[in-house]
């Protein structure tokens, strides 16, 4: 099997040399761009498996490049940057990003969310199998199993949970989940989110207290972790 190609779109040379360096060891195929333009030209001639997508580049910002991306690469972007506001990165994630990574980060954890992102890319509904702890979500069959016993969630329930489910390992921001669970007239609707994915919580989790599968993202909105697919 060929090793997975990812492009990365960054103006700082240590910053791409870093990168290179880590993502070389550990199987990873590497290309470089060092302007917004660059990258786009990059991703278009030879369409990478991934993208890692700094925000501060020299001719325009990351959010506009993620946009212009975004409206033909069906691929995993990751946003890296210093810049840690929310604003900086619900705009992101809203406007397509897979995951956001601020700068200083650990090389451990930037890895693993890399091959998080890459094993769940591209899948069908049709074979997909989720899995997180003892609760098997079957995206298929809609079912879902705790220990091999079905539960009963509500539509509702079901709705967002799999929704959650299809993007194990990326942080949905609470206007998009509500948005595609209720509708763009529920966007402000915060409490809506939080009692289902308190009675979600109070179903899959062994510790609804102490969640392990659909973490907080404080502010931001919610991920399905520790999901693999079968």
């Amino acid at each position: 099997m060929s090793k997975a190609a990812i492009l990365v779109i960054d103006d700082e040379a240590q910053m791409r040399k870093l990168l290179e360096i880590t993502l070389e060891s550990s199987g990873f195929g590497v290309l470089h761009a060092t302007t917004g333009r660059e990258g786009i030209v990059a991703a278009a001639t030879h369409p990478p498996d991934m993208i890692l997508l700094d925000i501060g580049l020299p001719d325009e910002s990351g959010h506009e490049v993620l946009r212009k991306l975004r409206e033909w690469y069906t691929h995993p972007i990751m946003m890296l940057s210093v810049q840690n506001s929310e604003e900086d990165i619900v705009r992101a994630l809203d406007n397509g990003a897979n995951d956001y990574l601020v700068k200083p980060y650990r090389t451990g954890e930037l890895l693993a969310r890399i091959r998080s992102l890459l094993r769940r890319s591209g899948t069908d509904d049709a074979t997909l199998v989720v899995s997180a702890g003892d609760i098997t979500i079957d995206l298929a069959a809609r079912t879902v199993k705790k220990g091999g016993a079905t539960l009963k969630l509500t539509a509702t329930e079901y709705t967002l949970l799999s929704l959650l489910a299809r993007n194990a390992g990326r942080v949905l921001t609470h206007q998009y989940l509500l948005r595609e669970v209720w509708g763009n007239s529920y966007v402000n609707e915060s409490q809506y989110l939080r009692v289902f994915i308190a009675q979600l919580r109070k179903k899959i989790e062994k510790d609804p207290n102490r969640p392990a599968i659909i973490l907080t993202e404080s502010r931001i909105g919610y991920r399905f972790a520790g999901a693999d697919h079968i």
